[in-house]
Parts: C-alpha cells; sequence; structure tokens
C-alpha cells in the first residue's frame, strides 16, 4: 500500500489523475441526463413523474448519504471507500442502461445516488491527505477547470449518442458509457491511491447518520419532490420538523463525541472559523448558483423564445469565465489575497447577472452585450466556487478529512435545492404577482445571496494559509 506520507511527486500526480477520470465520471453523468429524458419519456409512455424523479431521487439519495460517506472515509480508509463508491456508481449505471420500465430507472437512480455520495467525499479527503494547505489551491483549481469543462461537454455527449443510436440502444448509451470509465477508474485508484484514515475513535454512528439522514429529507423532500407542486400541508410539517431534527442530531453527535466514542462528525470543526464560514459560504453561492443558472435557461426559451440549442450553447461563455476564474484569477490570487478574492467574486457575480436577467427580460439586449455580461458572471463564479473548499478546510486537521468533505458536499447540495426552490419561487410566483418578467423578479433572491456570499466571505480571518502552514 502507498503511504500519504512518502509519496512521490510523480505518485502524488498519478493518484490526481486517478480522481480526475472519476470527477468526470460523475460530473458528466449528472449533466448528461438533461438531453436524455425527453427520449427517456418518449420510452416509457410519457410518465412525467418518472422522468422527474430521475433526477430529483438522484438528488435526494445523494445528499441524504454524504455525511455518512464521509464518516465511513475516515473509519474504513479514504481509498477503500473510494474504490467501493465508484464500483456501485458503475454497477448502477449498468442498471440504470438496462431498466425496463420508468420505476426500474428511477431505483437504479436512487441506488446512483447513494454510491456516488459514497465516492464524492472521498475526493476532498485524499486531496487533503496528499496535499499541503496552499498546494490544494492549484489542484482544486484544475479540478475546477475539469468539472467544467465535464458539465459543459456533458450535454453535447448526451445528444450525440442519443442520436448515433448505436446498436438501437438510444438514450440507455448515456448509462453505459459510465462502465469503462468507471473501471479505469477502480484499476487507476487500486494502484495509485494512497491508503490513509482518520485517527478519530473508528466505528458507525447509525443514529447519528438516522437523526441526520430525517433532518436532510425533510428539508429537502418537500424542494425536489416530482410533482414540483405547490408545497401542502405535509411539506410545510417536513420542513418545521428539519430544525428540530438538526438538533437532535447535532446534540446527539456532541456527547458521543465527548464520551469518546465514533461521531457522525464532530461539531468542534465548526469552531474552526475558515470552516464554519466556508460551510455557510457552500450552502449561499450554491444556492445562487443553481438558481441563476435554472432561471437564465427558463428566461432564454420562455421569454425570448430561443430553442434548448441555443440555451445550451448560451452557457458556454459562463462556463469559459468559470473555468478562468478558478485556474487563474483563484488558484493565483487566493495565496495572496486570501478572502478578497471571494468578495470580489461575489460582487461581480452579483452585478453580472443582474445585467443578465434583466437584459433577458426587461431591456431586451442583443447576446452581442449578453455574452460579455455572462463571461464576467462566470469570471466571479469561479473565483468563488474554486475558493471555498481550500479555504475551508485550510485549518482542518486531517482525522477530520472526511466529514469535513461530507458536510461540505452535503451543503452544496442542500444549497442547490434551496436556491432552486427560492430563486425559482421569485421568478415564477413573483412574475405573476408583480407583472415584471420572471428574469427580473428573480434577483429579488438572488442578489441577496450572492451578496451575502460577500459579506460572509469578508468575515474569514486575513491570514488563513499562513496560519495553516505554522501548523
Amino acid at each position: 500500500m502507498i503511504d500519504a506520507d512518502t509519496m512521490t511527486a510523480r505518485q502524488k500526480t498519478l493518484a490526481l489523475l486517478a480522481l480526475v477520470v472519476a470527477l468526470v465520471l460523475e460530473i458528466v453523468d449528472l449533466t448528461i441526463i438533461n438531453t436524455a429524458l425527453p427520449a427517456i419519456q418518449a420510452d416509457f409512455g410519457g410518465d412525467a413523474q418518472a422522468s422527474q424523479w430521475i433526477i430529483a431521487g438522484y438528488a435526494l439519495a445523494f445528499a441524504l448519504l454524504l455525511m455518512a460517506g464521509g464518516r465511513l472515509g475516515d473509519t474504513y480508509g479514504y481509498r477503500r471507500m473510494f474504490l467501493w463508491g465508484v464500483a456501485g456508481f458503475t454497477l448502477s449505471s449498468a442498471l440504470c442502461g438496462a431498466a425496463g420500465s420508468g420505476t426500474e430507472l428511477v431505483l437504479a437512480r436512487l441506488l446512483q445516488g447513494a454510491t456516488g455520495a459514497l465516492m464524492a467525499p472521498q475526493f476532498m479527503a485524499l486531496m487533503q491527505v496528499m496535499f499541503q494547505p496552499v498546494e490544494r489551491i492549484s489542484k482544486l483549481a484544475m479540478f475546477g477547470v475539469i468539472g467544467g469543462l465535464a458539465a459543459i461537454i456533458g450535454p453535447i455527449i448526451g445528444g450525440l449518442l442519443i442520436e448515433a443510436n448505436t446498436l438501437g440502444l438510444g438514450w440507455r448509451l448515456i448509462f453505459l458509457i459510465n462502465l469503462p470509465v468507471g473501471m479505469i477508474a477502480m484499476v487507476m485508484g487500486y494502484i495509485y491511491l494512497p491508503e490513509a484514515r482518520s485517527g478519530r475513535p473508528a466505528g458507525v454512528d447509525l443514529r447519528g447518520i438516522v437523526l441526520f439522514g430525517l433532518a436532510i429529507a425533510a428539508l429537502l423532500w418537500p424542494l425536489v419532490r416530482g410533482d414540483h407542486g405547490a408545497p401542502g400541508a405535509t411539506e410545510w410539517a417536513l420542513l418545521a420538523a428539519a430544525g428540530p431534527l438538526g438538533w437532535l442530531g447535532w446534540r446527539h453527535v456532541s456527547r458521543r463525541v465527548a464520551e469518546g466514542r465514533a461521531a457522525l462528525f464532530d461539531p468542534s470543526l465548526f469552531t474552526n472559523r475558515p470552516f464554519a464560514i466556508g460551510m455557510a459560504l457552500s450552502v449561499a453561492f450554491a444556492a445562487a448558483n443553481a438558481g441563476f443558472l435554472m432561471c437564465f435557461a427558463f428566461a432564454l426559451q420562455a421569454e425570448r423564445g430561443q430553442t434548448p440549442l441555443t440555451t445550451g450553447l448560451m452557457h458556454v461563455p459562463f462556463g469559459f469565465g468559470a473555468m478562468v476564474g478558478i485556474a487563474v484569477l483563484g488558484r493565483r490570487f487566493l495565496p495572496r489575497w486570501g478572502r478578497w478574492v471571494l468578495v470580489l467574486g461575489g460582487v461581480v457575480m452579483a452585478a453580472s447577472c443582474a445585467v443578465i436577467l434583466l437584459g433577458i427580460g426587461v431591456l431586451g439586449l442583443e447576446f452581442a452585450v449578453l455574452v460579455p455580461a455572462l463571461v464576467t458572471a462566470g469570471l466571479g463564479m469561479g473565483m468563488l466556487s474554486g475558493c471555498i473548499n481550500p479555504v475551508a478546510v485550510a485549518q482542518v486537521d486531517r482525522d477530520h478529512a472526511g466529514a469535513a468533505s461530507g458536510l461540505l458536499k452535503t451543503g452544496q447540495q442542500a444549497g442547490a435545492a434551496l436556491g432552486i426552490a427560492l430563486v425559482g419561487s421569485a421568478y415564477f410566483a413573483g412574475a405573476t404577482l408583480t407583472g415584471h418578467p420572471g428574469s427580473a423578479t428573480a434577483l429579488y433572491a438572488l442578489l441577496p445571496l450572492l451578496l451575502g456570499c460577500a459579506l460572509l466571505a469578508a468575515q474569514l480571518p486575513a491570514t488563513i494559509f499562513a496560519k495553516a502552514l505554522a501548523h
């Protein structure tokens, strides 16, 4: 087995490549599904609710089990859980491709989300084990660029595969293509990834998993349920129960840690100021980003009459700006400017998104004007998204690597669901109530989220990485 503390530069590079292959597998699978939904719906007789749950079921299972996945990595080893996660993701992809009905496909997607939750937290945990805090900035910047490219090409690959219809498999190819990619990730991970785990008390905190799982489910179910109708009494009751369930879970893990027993996570993580602010930033930024992208796509088609293809192409300038923001601005300036990179990112993204959404529905700006605004919005987005994770874990002890990664990913998933609900409600309901285009009313929810990110970032310590290096 490879020891993380004695790895050479070449070994670290090869280990990083193994993580990159799995990252591409996860992100492409997440974005490619949107292209295939119409074909899947037509194949299974127009079951709209099943089609919606193909996405929502994955998101719910993924969010519910992320914290457990992080803790399992702490207990049984990050490499081992990564390999099990990739294996399960690959197998569930095969089940998706072989599904004979909408129900079977939804069940396979639930399994895919669950195994993805086992795999995903190990990315950050292994990065934390292999690299020092400042080193992580450039490595995570590379992850951001590759992730951005994967998100852009995912729908394109989906369209090409469905159009090719090789062997008459149609949309099934978007899942079956994961098999060779997953096998490559498993082989590379087995050979090159280091063996590491937490020094905390070993074991699985089942009660903590259940309590926090119920809290997350109570929060997310009303937001990602398949029918997308107005919340009823059940949904409001679940939302009201999320807080008490979370409090019970917090009290439980606090008691377990005080007794020296294994817990889902150590609440003392939140006494680490960069991590606590990073968690809040993860939620707020994910909400703003998911809400903006949803409203942008809707507004282009509903308010400007653009085709899905044109709408997809209009995302390219945003993706390009995001990659530059992550790989160039964030990587180069975060070690020197620290928190001000994130503050600037939040302000730039807020101003640019306001120009874009007002330009679509109120000002009627030409695409020649919207494209530069999309690039600058992407730059702001990249300066935020590329910096949040390295800042959040800069001063986190390696023994908490898996739990910290699982918490951050859970925050991002919860934030995305909240953003779609909040900004989406402002888009759809606001237009009805005010008579203004939804692209304009969405800003009532979007701008506070982005400016809130800037304010949160301003509260970060001035010397995040200097203190990390001192330890």
